[in-house]
């Protein structure tokens, strides 16, 4: 029998694992995406810029990028509108779902479009006849995942590349690498509340204020920290204990959160906002 790790102990193991860096298998763009990227296009060429779910306009209708987020489009008396599915299914995902899973996605997705029963026909017009089969047949084997995976109510959550895919410092982060609890905080958050910070070791993570804006209170709540940082276990035994891990006003972590609120020179992050 294996001696009891003591408190203070090293643990280590006999048996080293590998990891291979290998190419991927060809990346190709389905006729189920090409499809859904044209349509998603011409929906967006007909939305004003308010009304985009996630951010600014690209600059271009080139530069926007389809996320596989769970993308449900529809039409209503406004105009059109996307929501977002209870999951989305990413493009590598689909090799591991279930098609009993994925049939109640669709029947969700039909559910809320047939609440909005200028969709179908909106679509049929932009082309995008496919529309009511996608809805309508149900998901029994991979080539039934495979074609909702790639439509339009999956496939098409339109970011721009920093929100879809960088990686901080670079700013927006994206959906692909940060949790979506606090990733989300990105579409809601004021402008002058920097979400994404630099941590004392030179780590990047994401905060939160303690209170409402005009509180005066300058003290954040660390929401985020990549594993590795100095901060990760703190954070997490904050968790573990149902506590939040809150860093002080003065902190150089706080004072980069409201700099833009409370401007330069200011050695605490409480008080009233500058101007």
């Amino acid at each position: 029998m294996a001696d009891a790790i003591q408190p203070g102990g090293v643990e280590s193991e006999n048996h080293p694992w590998k990891i291979r860096l290998v190419d991927h298998p060809p990346r190709f763009e389905s006729a189920f995406f090409r499809a859904a990227k044209r349509v998603a296009k011409k929906i967006l060429g007909e939305m004003a810029d308010e009304d985009l779910p996630y951010g600014p306009r690209p600059a271009g209708a080139e530069h926007w990028e389809m996320h596989h987020g769970g993308s449900l489009w529809v039409k209503g008396a406004r105009g059109w509108r996307m929501y977002r599915a209870r999951v989305g299914i990413e493009w590598s995902m689909q090799f591991c779902a279930d098609p009993a899973k994925v049939d109640r996605l669709r029947q969700d997705a039909a559910e809320l479009v047939d609440a909005f029963p200028l969709t179908v026909p909106a679509l049929a017009e932009l082309g995008y006849e496919e529309a009511e089969d996608l809805l309508r047949a149900p998901v029994k084997d991979a080539d039934g995942v495979e074609a909702w995976t790639d439509s339009l109510f999956n496939a098409c959550v339109p970011l721009s590349h920093g929100h879809h895919q960088a990686i901080l410092p670079k700013v927006p982060p994206g959906e692909h690498h940060y949790p979506w609890p606090v990733k989300a905080a990105d579409y809601i958050r004021f402008d002058d509340f920097q979400l994404w910070v630099t941590l004392p070791d030179g780590t990047h993570g994401a905060v939160a204020p303690v209170d409402r804006r005009g509180s005066g209170d300058g003290h954040v709540r660390l929401a985020f920290v990549p594993e590795g940082s100095e901060a990760a276990d703190t954070l997490a035994e904050a968790q573990e204990l149902g506590k939040m891990a809150v860093l002080p006003p003065s902190s150089p972590v706080a004072l980069e959160a409201f700099a833009r609120q409370n401007g330069p020179g200011r050695g605490t992050a409480s008080g009233p906002p500058a101007g």
